[in-house]
């Protein structure tokens, strides 16, 4: 079974692209769906703990998380040592599963790939990117982004030159859907030829 690591910044069509993905057939296990889902069970009491008056009606407030870390970025580093072993716990069953049911490609959908050093449980890396402007334009339409989250979020990110230079892959979604599915089906048969040879 083939791993293959999707990851790229704020704004760049990352969901977008790994749906293109999941259209094909191929099996997504999405990390921010995971933290979603997590907020709403796992990771409550730890992060509570940690966090006090950031959980509301058994799960997490995820606008007061939010402002006590921009009050305090240093505090994200506290955060992901609660989450991210609970979310490689879940990518660790989504991968045994898969592989039992002899998938021959499986899609992790990462969004800190590089910053977590998730490039070392993959095969592959494909990143999404586009231009800056389309992706500033893209990132100021999410309701409630302001031009200092944007800087806060960008800041925690590895560049997107740096990302596009590592990548085994690089998908453009700044010429729309069309030609952005076109680029991930032939990431797809690339993948798939390689695992029949």
């Amino acid at each position: 079974m083939i791993v293959l690591g999707l990851t790229g910044s704020i704004g760049m069509g990352k969901s977008t692209t790994a749906a293109m993905f999941a259209e094909l057939g191929v099996p997504v296990n999405d990390a921010d769906a995971v933290v979603h889902a997590l907020y709403r069970a796992d990771a409550v009491a730890p992060i509570e703990a940690a966090f006090p008056g950031s959980t509301k009606d058994g799960e997490v407030d995820r606008a007061e998380l939010s402002r006590q870390l921009a009050a305090n970025p240093s505090l994200f580093k506290t955060l992901e040592a609660i989450v991210h072993p609970l979310v490689r716990e879940k990518e660790r069953e989504f991968l045994a599963h898969h592989r039992a049911a002899d998938a021959p490609l499986v899609l992790l959908d990462i969004p800190l790939l590089y910053e977590t050093k998730g490039q070392d449980r993959v095969d592959a890396v494909a990143v999404v990117t586009c231009d800056a402007e389309i992706q500033r334009e893209r990132v100021m339409k999410r309701p409630g982004m302001t031009a200092e989250k944007v800087a806060l979020i960008l800041s925690r990110q590895v560049p997107d030159a740096e990302k596009r230079a590592k990548a085994d892959y690089v998908i453009d979604t700044g010429h729309g859907f069309d030609s952005a599915r076109a680029q991930v089906a032939a990431i797809v048969r690339t993948l798939i030829q390689q695992k029949g040879s």
